[in-house]
This record gives structure tokens, C-alpha cells and sequence, in this order.
């Protein structure tokens, strides 16, 4: 029986919801804003000039990102780009209060690098947006990804290229100029690892040879000929970080390999063998290197006396919980703060600076924000339709996620201290524009997730409806 057209229910194209993004938009630049104002009322009892200078800077180049996505992602999660630019702005702010304490001239205060790095990482963002149309056809470049992430990660072993800073050996420098290679390995190894396991993801679904303790199964394993180039590629390129004592980026890595092993398979069989081998080679770790001995005394004996003395103790550690116990619940305000005393206050111990002058409550937010970002990476990972968009989607988040586990579980004593930077908020060109190219891929990928379908499959959709 036919059904009259008027009656007949359409196909709604998605909203794009640009201008609720301009809303949160603005709201992000209102409280960057406000911490730089907050910040200098605490330091000298007046606003900073930065206020306006860096405030209004920043502004434009949020308002710039947002016209961009206007015309070349018109219909992109309008979550995403707000929450970056809020985690970008409290980082800036954070960092010009941390250089106005330090130089203790307020208004010869400057946070310009980390204005212009963030610059350059928008830029990226627009560029990949622009030119990178159907993000799939990444998945033609599997090994080449592979290949690509072991020689960003190969290139601080390079005698005159590379750069070793506080004992460990992860910068190349280029004059003036230093880049931390291993921040955009890790987003080359993600696309490796999304191709090749949307590629072998039913042999690794499907056993090939149980493992038995009696008449108990303990796990399955699959064919060594489908899952050993992996393997190989990972351990290459762990074996490379544990090298070049880049612990961190080892630990964030181990972790989105498992998350996106579990995606791609969902046997949780892997997870057990991927913690029991992560546990041997911990174990043999230990016995091998003494930069990871080093860090497993500090993390169980950093209240030590002795280990606290020593040239590359627990000090840091230490002053870190102590500054973040000052804080409590509601912080000592913007500027009103010790932290600046501590190593490294504005890239690796940024999260603890914050906490201090925010406190606990200004942390918690912080946190949301960024989970926030990786929940909008998962549902873009649940509305892609093709399997590669989502294992992409899917370990961009699990990479944002355990980078702040891996840095905020070392400050809090929750896992050894291992030197990482903190996503958007951390001072550093490298790892805040390898975070803007993973924001530009989300904002690609959620773009196309979201997209209506061709005028031409919405009449034939509603045609079918009709003849019903």
C-alpha cells in the first residue's frame, strides 16, 4: 500500500553546530584571558599587560581555526576544537605566570615561543584538513608508517644530530632549535598499527593454537606468520625509546598497542599476555639498565633522605607532592604559588603547577576536559563506518588517555616518574604541534562521520520508505 509524499518521513542532514562551537570558543579565550589576569593580580596587584597582548593573540587564533572549519569541516564535532583550545590557553597563561615569577618582572614576562608553536601546530591542523580529504587512504601506507615512525624515533641515535638532555637521548637539533622526534612517531605507529590490524583482524580474532594447563585453556594464540611483523615493528621501535631513555613514550606506547590490539580483536586473552610480557621485561629492564633502576629507587624510596640528596634523586618528585599538597582542594590561586621553584615546572611538571594554584578541584576539570577529547574520539571511532577510521579514531584517543595516565600517574607516585609532557598544556614545540595534528585528524574523521549522505541517497533512502 503507498503512502501519500506529504506524510512520508525525510532524511535530516546533521546539524553543524558551528556556532555553539564559536560560543565554547569564546568561553575558552574568556578564561584564558581571566588566568592571565588572575595571575598578574596576584603577582604585583594589577592586570598584566599580557592580558591583551597574548590574550588577544590567542583569540585570533582560535577565531582563525574556527573560520577554517567553517568551509573545509563544516559539519566536524563542534566539542572538540573548545575543549584543545581551553587545555592550549591554560597552558599559555600557566606559562607566562610560571616565566613572570622566574625573570620577577611581570611585565618582561613572555610565553611568544609557546604562541608561536601553537600557531604552528593550527596551521598543520588547517593543512591536514585541507589537503587530507579521505583520511582512509592512510591505510595504503602501512609499512611505510612503520618504517617512517622507527627513523623519527632511530634519529637522536645519530652522532651530531642528536641530543642528550638530563641523561636522556630523545632531541635532534637544528641550530637554535631543538625537536623531539618521538612525539610524531607516535602518530605515525598509530596508523600503522590501525592498517595492520583492520588487515589481520579476523586471524587474530581466530585461535590457532590454544594454550592448556591440564584440561584449562589459558590463552589462544594466533598464526605467528600474521601477527610476528607486528610484533617486530613494536619491539623495534620500544627497543629504540628504552634505548634512548625515553621511557615514557615506551609506556604510552605499550598501552595504546594493547587498547587497540583489544579494539581490533576484542580477546582480552591479549591483555593478559601483553601485561604478563610487559611484566619480564620490566623484570629484565631492571637488570639491564641503570637509568630504569634509577627511576623504580625513586619511585619506591622517594622520601629517602639519601635518594632525595643525590644529583638526579627524588627532590623533584618530592617538591611536587609537597606543592601539590599546598594546594588542597581549591589551589593557592593563579600566581600565588611556589611551584615555579620546581625542575621543570612548565613542561613535565605543568599538571603539578596547576594543581598547586588550582587545586584539586581545578585539576579534576582539567582532567574532564581531556577525557572529553577522548570521548569524542571514541564516538567518532562508533559512527565511522569503515574499520580503519575507527581503529584510527579509536587510538588517537587511547594515546591523548594513557599520555595523561603516564604523566599524571608519575607525579602522584601511582607509577615511576618518566619525564612526559602533558598534551596541549606543557611547554615545548614538538609535542604541541604533534597534539594539533592528532586534533586536525579528529576533526577530518569526525567531519566525514558526520557528513550527510549525497542528495542522490537521501531520495533514494525516502523513495523506499514511500513504496512501503
Amino acid at each position: 500500500m503507498s503512502t501519500d509524499t506529504t506524510e512520508a518521513p525525510t532524511a535530516l542532514p546533521p546539524i553543524k553546530r558551528r556556532n555553539a562551537e564559536l560560543v565554547l570558543i569564546l568561553l575558552a579565550v574568556v578564561l584564558t584571558m581571566t588566568a592571565l589576569a588572575l595571575s598578574g593580580l596576584n603577582l604585583n596587584g594589577r592586570v598584566p599587560s599580557a592580558m591583551w597582548t597574548y590574550g588577544l593573540i590567542f583569540a585570533a587564533m582560535s577565531l582563525a581555526m574556527h573560520v577554517a572549519l567553517r568551509f573545509i569541516a563544516p559539519y566536524a564535532d563542534p566539542l572538540i576544537l573548545p575543549c584543545a583550545l581551553f587545555l592550549n590557553g591554560i597552558g599559555v597563561a600557566m606559562i607566562w605566570r610560571l616565566d613572570a615569577a622566574d625573570s620577577g618582572e611581570i611585565e618582561h614576562a613572555g610565553v611568544g615561543m609557546q604562541l608561536i608553536w601553537a600557531a604552528v601546530g593550527m596551521g598543520l591542523a588547517i593543512a591536514l584538513l585541507f589537503f587530507l580529504r579521505e583520511p582512509r587512504v592512510l591505510q595504503r601506507y602501512t609499512y611505510l608508517s612503520a618504517l617512517i615512525a622507527i627513523i623519527l624515533i632511530a634519529l637522536p641515535m645519530i652522532p651530531g644530530l642528536g641530543i642528550s638532555v638530563y641523561g636522556a637521548r630523545r632531541w635532534i637539533g637544528f641550530g637554535p632549535f631543538s625537536v623531539q622526534p618521538s612525539e610524531f612517531a607516535k602518530i605515525a605507529l598509530v596508523i600503522f598499527l590501525s592498517s595492520y590490524l583492520v588487515t589481520k583482524r579476523q586471524v587474530l580474532s581466530l585461535a590457532a593454537k590454544e594454550i592448556k594447563v591440564g584440561r584449562f585453556k589459558i590463552f589462544d594464540l594466533p598464526r605467528p606468520r600474521d601477527f610476528m611483523p607486528m610484533v617486530v615493528g613494536w619491539v623495534v621501535a620500544i627497543g629504540l625509546l628504552v634505548i634512548t631513555k625515553d621511557l615514557g613514550t615506551s609506556l604510552l606506547l605499550f598501552g595504546t598497542f594493547l587498547g587497540m590490539l583489544y579494539v581490533a580483536t576484542q580477546r582480552s586473552s591479549w591483555v593478559a599476555i601483553g601485561l604478563t610480557v610487559f611484566l619480564l621485561a620490566a623484570t629484565l629492564a631492571m637488570q639491564i639498565f641503570w637509568h630504569f633502576q634509577q627511576r623504580v629507587d625513586i619511585w619506591f624510596n622517594a622520601f629517602d633522605r639519601e635518594v632525595y640528596d643525590r644529583v638526579g634523586g627524588s627532590g623533584q618528585l618530592v617538591d611536587g607532592q609537597i606543592a601539590m599538597a599546598y594546594g588542597g582542594m581549591f589551589g593557592t590561586g593563579l600566581g600565588g604559588g611556589q611551584a615555579h621553584n620546581i625542575f621543570a615546572a612548565d613542561s613535565d611538571f605543568i599538571l603539578v603547577s596547576l594543581a598547586e594554584e588550582l587545586g584539586l578541584t581545578g585539576l579534576m576539570a582539567i582532567l574532564v576536559v581531556f577525557f572529553i577529547l577522548v570521548e569524542r574520539a571514541m564516538r567518532i571511532a562508533l559512527a565511522s563506518k569503515e574499520l580503519f577510521i575507527k581503529m584510527l579514531a579509536s587510538g588517537i584517543g587511547f594515546v591523548m588517555c594513557f599520555q595523561v595516565f603516564v604523566v599524571l600517574g608519575g607525579i602522584t607516585r601511582i607509577i615511576p616518574l618518566t619525564g612526559m609532557t602533558t598534551p596541549f598544556l606543557a611547554a615545548g614545540g614538538s609535542a604541541l604541534m604533534a597534539s594539533w595534528l592528532m586534533i586536525g585528524l579528529l576533526l577530518r574523521m569526525s567531519d566525514n562521520a558526520r557528513r550527510p549522505a549525497p542528495q542522490a541517497i537521501q531520495d533514494e533512502g525516502a523513495t523506499q520508505v514511500i513504496s512501503r
